[in-house]
């Protein structure tokens, strides 16, 4: 059961992604398939990150899933080694260039940039991303940086 569902992704294969917002969960429809597996956040058969309040999904081209999580005001995005934070990162909210306030939204250019609408803020905010194999941040996802 889905409760409060509010941002849906669609990928090369149909199957549907849905930020099932108030049960704190990311839920995976595969094509024809009427059950839905919980792929992030609560009930997740490997948790690496919690989620509270996710608004929207978007699934790259290389099938890495990046998730608005709205209530913890961040960006979270996978890799290989599971979910981690890549934007928004220190825990609480704000207007400086590196925290969000209740994002709800985001996309990607064809550049690989991010806009997150950042409501709080009454902003769109643009994070330019930069993919680098000597990545200094503690996750050895992505370094970001805000312009």
């Amino acid at each position: 059961m889905l409760d409060s569902p509010h941002g849906i992704f669609v990928d090369i294969n149909f199957d549907l992604y849905v930020a099932d917002t108030d049960n704190n969960r990311i839920q995976l429809f595969r094509l024809n398939q009427r059950n839905g597996i919980t792929v992030a956040g609560k009930g997740a058969p490997k948790v690496t990150i919690a989620l509270n309040g996710p608004r929207s999904i978007v699934l790259d081209g290389d099938r890495h899933l990046f998730i608005v999580d709205s209530s913890h005001h961040r960006i979270v995005g996978s890799n290989e080694g599971g979910f981690h934070c890549i934007f928004g990162c220190l825990g609480s909210f704000g207007s400086t260039d590196n925290t969000l306030f209740n994002p709800q939204s985001m996309s990607f250019d064809s550049y690989g940039n991010i806009y997150v609408t950042d409501i709080g803020n009454n902003r769109i905010q643009k994070i330019h991303l930069f993919k680098s194999s000597c990545c200094k941040c503690k996750i050895n996802l992505f370094p970001l940086l805000r312009k």
